[in-house]
């Protein structure tokens, strides 16, 4: 098992629920307000007067088999809008109740 991060604009948002459901990814936890600034460029997203436009993450446990169908989907967001931006970061899970 993988968790698979996701971290968006919040205008990805229906988009990138859209590619989890069709990557057969039920279950996810979503935080609605998340401000940062991305490492490759774009504005900030600060949900301040200077840079209002904010941030949503998904966490999400998945099977193995389906991380590289959803990151490909989510990478073909990124690509058709790279000013919104988005990323998404995978690793292990240990254990699990």
């Amino acid at each position: 098992m993988k968790t698979v991060f996701i971290v968006y604009d919040q205008a990805h948002h229906d988009d990138v629920i859209e590619a989890l459901n069709e990557s057969t990814v039920r279950g996810y936890t979503l935080v609605e307000q998340v401000g940062g600034r991305g490492t490759k460029g774009g504005d900030p997203h600060l949900g301040s007067h200077a840079w209002p436009s904010m941030n949503s993450a998904i966490f999400s446990v998945v099977e193995d088999d389906r991380v590289e169908p959803l990151l490909k989907r989510l990478k073909q967001l990124d690509v058709d809008n790279p000013m919104l931006g988005l990323r998404a970061f995978v690793w292990n899970v240990e254990q699990s109740i």
